[in-house]
């Protein structure tokens, strides 16, 4: 089996009048070696079904074939995904039938029939966030993942309470999984090159949390919409005010004075439970 190098991928993408655009974050990867460190890092298991994001011209698509698992490759680009079959089909014919291509937007596609079980994928850096938290709140057959994604985007995903890039998106996926840093990836194997480093992030979906989902990203979202502020003054516009914000804090064993980056995802959850703890009539 051959994967694809600098010279397959340019050709590819002029027979197809393929031009990377930035509106749909179009970054190809060109290298074999990089493909099968990402395939390597995302631990995969034998019988894990690959969910595939943006697999633009089959780079990683054919790594993850080579590997050995089925793939369901989503992809927004109508040419892209209609020439993706045809690419596995003449590199490697011995595992076309283990290729699924949906045509599609990843935030809007029903993945329910194909029960996806790992998601792998080179992410446009413009919707990384969005697409990881949407699919793990939508796809419940997920076990794990590896993404690549801007170097930027994988410190806060994978950042903890107290680190100056922790904020939203690193409790929300904490709230899903468990995540890690994974390596990172040099500009040079793109096509076209970005002018950003791109990181790996892998995560492990857990057994989640006692609580409401939506109640507890609502705490999130506004502990972070002002994160320079005490808990008591960012929390005072959900709350119905800050004394009412420090009543629901004190609650729930948390001080009024901490800002949001020194909190858990078990924290936030007790927040929003106390809250909903309190509205409950007596």
């Amino acid at each position: 089996m051959t994967l694809l190098g600098p010279a397959d991928v340019r050709q590819l993408a002029a027979r197809l009048g393929i031009r990377p655009t930035k509106q749909l974050g179009q970054n190809f990867v060109h290298d074999p070696n990089t493909v099968r460190k990402i395939v390597r890092a995302a631990e995969l298991a034998a019988d894990d079904v690959v969910l595939e994001v943006g697999p633009g011209l089959g780079s990683l698509t054919l790594a993850l074939l080579e590997h050995g698992n089925a793939v369901c490759a989503v992809e927004i680009d109508p040419p892209l995904a209609a020439a993706l079959p045809e690419t596995v089909a003449q590199h490697t014919p011995e595992h076309a039938d283990r290729l699924t291509v949906i045509t599609g937007d990843a935030l809007r596609v029903d993945l329910g029939a194909v029960k996806p079980t790992a998601l792998v994928a080179n992410l446009p850096y413009n919707v990384a966030v969005p697409v990881v938290l949407h699919l793990l709140a939508t796809v419940p057959s997920l076990r794990r993942g590896l993404v690549m994604v801007q170097k930027e985007v994988a410190d806060r995903l994978t950042a903890g309470p107290g680190s100056r890039v922790y904020g939203v998106p690193s409790v929300k996926l904490a709230w899903y999984a468990t995540a890690r840093q994974a390596g990172k990836v040099p500009a040079a194997v793109f096509w076209p090159v970005p002018n950003v480093e791109s990181g790996l992030v892998g995560f492990s979906v857990h057994a989640g949390f006692e609580g409401d989902r939506k109640a507890t990203f609502a705490v999130i979202d506004a502990a972070f919409a002002q994160r320079r502020k005490t808990l008591r003054a960012a929390l005072a516009g959900w709350a119905g005010g800050p004394p009412a914000a420090e009543r629901v804090l004190r609650a729930a064993g948390v001080d009024p004075g901490l800002r949001g980056e020194q909190l858990t995802v078990e924290d936030f959850t007790r927040i929003a439970r106390q809250r909903s703890a309190g509205e409950e009539p007596g």
